[in-house]
């Protein structure tokens, strides 16, 4: 069982454990949780929650007690079957009319200088891959070719198989809140499928806002399907929407769980005030829910889509930074309003994974394998990036340390006079890659930014980063005074 997101009101007469005592008994009387199914483990719902572990330990014995749930020694807590769940209660949803920098860490790169090795690459975009299941995968990928089944060869759903859209639906109600059915849910090979079909079912008549800086691959697909692309101001809640008023905008693409790349997570406050727009304007909002998995402070955020009772937001979301960036699967929640467009205009596309892709990571995700591997992995990123930030404090006297809260990257920004190529250089010839927010800026800045660096962690190893940094350092150190 993957970990769950409850909305805690520290604010109120209800108390914490009351709380989770009265979520995780609706879900199973809504058959969210099934029968037989494992729930976290009291300490790690305590650690994810951010709350005592004696806080879950009252809510799961309230939950024994009433029947709910039962414990197995030595294997934890599971759901009891209850022979007369609660009907689930349906929303009315109103009908609508209508880069990264590459892998360089020890390869040769060329300059006007001649060729220079670049030892400690902080790209953005990395992952760990050393502790990927490569056993498990394997024995999973294994298992499913062997499988007598014909049909597993044969074409399948367009929107994908309908197990997986059911665990990835399931999966994404437990961890992001997110509210959707499988018939919701669309499969795809990477988001860049995901925002082309999503062209040919919203038409091309459309304005679209986007934050500045941003995802380029998004802005440019955007730009090469016609639409009318606009970027909107952003202050250190995320993206302005007083602007998207004068922008005339009727879409705007969002990340705000974890912006890329600012890493700025927006507001409870900023979120109800986009929904109010989006309601306000008939328009939908693109909810790309990035980073989202790894968080390493507060508590966990729900998605925007979550807080959405009108059925605005198309939510969308992928494997490639939880599990590997090989993987190329990816997922969209269509609001009820927008399937009969899809169904309409692109329900003979087919779907682009492949049904053992399929069917190999819905096994791995049902199993519980995914789980084990995405709590090994925040606790993996989240030592590398207390190592990456006690390493930074000797630059802390010159750059203010942002978008450390969330995600796999950092940024610095220089507090003094001091051009963002310049660092980018210095740093090259000491044989450290680092990425400049320039390169992410879709349209030039109307209020020039300090010059700022941004900081992956995700592909260095915790002795790397120190040594890395310590490069970076004596690299600028004349640069910074």
């Amino acid at each position: 069982m993957y970990d769950m997101t409850i909305r805690l009101q520290t604010k109120g007469n209800i108390c914490l454990y009351e709380q989770i005592y009265a979520h995780i008994r609706q879900e199973i009387e809504e058959g969210r949780l099934l029968s037989g199914e494992r729930l976290p483990s009291t300490r790690s719902m305590a650690e994810y929650l951010q709350v005592s572990r004696s806080t879950v330990d009252y809510a799961y014995e309230q939950l024994l007690s009433e029947g709910y749930i039962e414990a197995r020694p030595c294997k934890g807590y599971f759901v009891c079957t209850i022979e007369q769940p609660l009907p689930a209660v349906e929303r009315q949803m109103p009908v609508r009319v209508g880069d990264g920098g590459p892998e360089l860490r020890g390869k040769d790169v060329s300059d006007s200088t001649g060729q220079e090795k670049i030892l400690y690459d902080f790209s953005p975009h990395a992952v760990d891959m050393s502790m990927f299941p490569y056993s498990v995968w394997k024995r999973i990928t294994r298992e499913v070719v062997s499988m007598e089944n014909r049909d597993m060869f044969l074409q399948g759903e367009p929107q994908g198989d309908y197990e997986l859209r059911s665990t990835i639906g399931r999966y994404l109600h437990a961890s992001r809140g997110v509210e959707c059915t499988p018939e919701q849910i669309i499969i795809g090979a990477g988001n860049d499928y995901l925002l082309l079909l999503l062209e040919k079912i919203l038409g091309r008549e459309h304005c679209i806002a986007m934050e500045n800086p941003t995802y380029g691959r998004a802005y440019r697909i955007f730009k090469s399907c016609g639409y009318r692309v606009r970027t909107a101001d952003m202050d250190e809640s995320g993206l302005r929407v007083d602007k998207l008023h004068e922008l005339q905008a009727d879409l705007v693409y969002v990340m705000p769980s974890h912006q890329f790349p600012l890493g700025t997570v927006m507001p409870v406050g900023r979120r109800a005030e986009l929904l109010s727009w989006a309601a306000e304007k008939n328009a939908c909002i693109i909810e790309d829910d990035y980073d989202s998995e790894f968080r390493f402070r507060g508590k966990p955020i729900p998605s925007l889509q979550s807080s959405d009772g009108q059925g605005r937001v198309i939510y969308m979301g992928t494997f490639s930074k939880a599990i590997a960036p090989a993987i190329r699967v990816s997922y969209m929640v269509l609001p009820p309003a927008l399937l009969q467009a899809y169904r309409k205009r692109c329900g003979f596309y087919s779907c682009t994974v492949s049904r053992i892709d399929q069917k190999v990571l819905n096994e791995f995700i049902a199993g519980g394998y995914f789980e084990r591997h995405l709590n090994k992995m925040r606790k993996c990123y989240r030592a590398k990036h207390e190592v990456l930030l006690e390493a930074l404090r000797p630059l802390q006297e010159h750059f203010r340390v942002m978008g450390e809260h969330a995600g796999l990257h950092i940024l610095l920004e220089a507090r003094g006079q001091v051009s963002e190529q310049a660092l980018i250089e210095s740093a090259k010839e000491a044989g450290i890659a680092v990425y400049g927010l320039r390169g992410y800026e879709v349209e030039e800045q109307t209020i020039p930014r300090p010059a700022t660096i941004l900081l992956g962690f995700g592909g260095l190893s915790t002795e790397e980063l120190r040594e890395g940094i310590g490069r970076l350092y004596e690299a600028w150190k004349k640069l910074i005074g």
